[in-house]
């Protein structure tokens, strides 16, 4: 949760001056710099600025150890921006009398603005004891300023306990409110946070911020709305870049990506030239397998910070995810030899070489990737499928079992080694392991089929038949299911049944011998299309239509030749065609 550094205000300084100065003797001069001190309380009084500097400048002329001139000089310096020379003046007031309340209020406001914040307490402090010495209470700009010089020393309790009673003077400041409900949540104090930020939504309800950090605090504190308040933020401060990024950033890590995408896409918009905008847009559009969109997003955050190792694991992983892993290992490669002890960067490495089949570069990728995190389940179940990939049942199984020890509600384990059980014929290993995965994991056609080969050969036949009719549920068009249904039949003396099935089997197996011919036909005319032979490429596509009618593809290339031909009806028709099968594909 990220609350905003606390916001500076311009605060009014403090005159608390005497009448008049005490005249240590009587002369021309000090006469003189009494007028002059009179006439500066008659500018400060009608707000005339700069006529009062140039008064009290005069007094300190004429009189340079009139301590009451120079902190008068000093306040109206700083009230009017010129800090430096202002900060000097209360500094020469405060030698001359530590007791000068007013100097030291000022000058502790001075230092506050200008950054001199460990200076700036101890004169709070100062203040704070002699106002309370003389049972008063300090203005409440006083007391914001203390607090923001607290809040960046990093003492926030002492710095929200000091801030509330100005809060509390001022009711209706939302922005007021939402600093104080800044301190709290930086402190973890949530309720009182809570409250503030309600405060300060009850004081101005288009308050953006507020509702943003209020949301932050529902999250934290695990209660409903979190989301609400921060769509409620991005909806009031629509042209707000960094609203816009942080509450795209929230809802992204709170698991909202479908709400986080727009925001987060405004943000980019807004501030095209983030790094942070372009990398939590990019991460958002990872994780929803827009991967060529996501690419150039972390090109550019890793622009402004190329040795970020996160950034360049994703931009490696969305390369093999989008199918070019040979792009992204340059990528994980810098990523390891940034962070060589980063587990997540050997696995995706081990990932894309899997993609480009060098299955022993991802075995040693993954085995560096267990050195660094061996209780990881799932760098366990990556090393055994690689071994399984090498034909290595040997190393596999140790791996597989091993995940399935760590994460005993994973299915995979269980069923990579029921398959290879199923290899070796070892059939009632491969039973329990089967169904343990197709109890965690039951919309597995093919794991229906595979547990009913296994019940088939140890001759439970009930059991077989349950399991592969439920695979046909989930894969109606894939023939072996249908066939080892066929074989439980014959073997349950179902003999009309398992004549149905293996019809059954023909059939899509036809079809599927269709579906082949058509895809070799439709290539074959997109090449000769490619030629400019629109004659034989109208051949091979009326082949490939005569294999499947409702081939999408074939139908796309015969529109296309018609319309080279000028046939412009009957490219219509195939366009129409290709739409309702694109619109309508066999099921599988």
């Amino acid at each position: 949760m990220l609350f905003p550094v606390l916001l500076r205000r311009t605060l009014l300084f403090c005159f608390i001056l005497t009448p008049a100065l005490a005249l240590r003797a009587q002369s021309d001069a000090l006469h003189q710099a009494d007028a002059a001190y009179r006439a500066g309380l008659a500018a400060l009084n009608r707000g005339d600025l700069h006529a009062a500097q140039a008064s009290f400048a005069q007094v300190v002329r004429l009189d340079p150890a009139a301590e009451q001139g120079h902190s008068a000089l000093g306040a109206v310096l700083v009230r009017l921006g010129q800090l430096p020379a202002g900060i000097h003046e209360l500094t020469v007031a405060l030698r001359a009398n530590p007791n000068d309340h007013s100097a030291q209020e000022n000058l502790a406001l001075a230092d506050q603005q200008t950054g001199a914040n460990a200076r700036a307490v101890p004169l709070f402090q100062a203040d704070l004891a002699a106002a309370r010495a003389a049972h008063r209470t300090l203005p409440a700009g006083v007391l914001e300023s203390y607090a923001r010089a607290l809040a960046s020393l990093g003492r926030l309790p002492e710095a929200a306990s000091m801030l509330a009673p100005a809060a509390r003077a001022q009711p209706g400041d939302a922005r007021l409110q939402d600093e104080l409900g800044t301190l709290n949540a930086l402190s973890h104090n949530w309720p009182a946070a809570e409250a503030a930020f309600r405060a300060a939504i009850a004081a101005q309800a288009n308050f953006a911020l507020a509702h943003l950090h209020l949301g932050s605090v529902l999250a934290a504190r695990q209660q409903p709305g979190a989301v609400t308040e921060w769509m409620e933020a991005a909806r009031l401060a629509p042209d707000n870049g960094p609203i816009q990024l942080e509450v795209g950033t929230l809802l992204a890590g709170s698991g909202s990506d479908d709400p986080a995408l727009p925001i987060l896409q405004r943000a980019h918009t807004l501030l095209p030239q983030s790094a942070p905008a372009a990398l939590q847009l990019a991460l958002v559009l990872q994780r929803r397998g827009q991967f060529a969109a996501a690419i150039p997003l972390f090109q550019q955050s890793l622009g402004q910070h190329p040795d970020d190792a996160d950034t360049l694991i994703n931009l490696g992983m969305a390369f093999t995810q989008q199918q070019q892993a040979t792009a992204g290992i340059p990528y994980l490669r810098r990523a390891i030899a940034l962070n060589p002890k980063n587990a997540m960067a050997h696995q995706d490495l081990a990932a894309a070489f899997i993609q480009l089949n060098q299955i022993d570069d991802a075995v040693t990728e993954m085995k560096a990737a267990l050195a660094l995190d061996p209780g990881s389940p799932q760098l366990h179940y990556n090393l055994g499928l690689a071994y399984k990939m090498q034909d290595n049942a040997t190393a596999a199984i140790p791996e597989l079992l091993a995940a399935e020890k760590l994460n005993p509600n994973a299915w995979e384990p269980a069923y990579v080694l029921g398959l290879l059980d199923l290899q070796e014929g070892r059939y009632s290993d491969a039973e329990p392991q089967l169904e343990r995965a197709m109890k965690a994991h039951p919309d597995n056609g093919e794991g229906w089929s595979m547990l009913g080969s296994v019940y088939s050969k140890l001759g439970q036949l009930p059991q077989a038949q349950a399991a592969l009719e439920r695979a046909i549920q989930q894969i109606p068009n894939q023939s072996d299911a249908h066939l080892l249904l066929a074989t439980v039949y014959m073997n349950e003396k179902k003999p009309d049944l398992a004549i149905a099935q293996r019809k059954l089997a023909a059939s899509l197996m036809r079809e599927h011998m269709n579906e082949q011919r058509a895809l070799v036909a439709t290539h074959s005319g997109n090449s000769l299309l490619a030629a400019g032979k629109l004659d034989a490429a109208a051949v091979e596509f009326h082949n490939a239509l005569g294999f499947d009618s409702s081939y999408a593809e074939a139908h796309r290339g015969l529109a296309t030749v018609y319309q080279r031909q000028g046939k412009m009806t009957e490219a219509a028709i195939e366009t129409s065609l290709a739409a309702k099968a694109q619109l309508n594909p066999p099921s599988n």
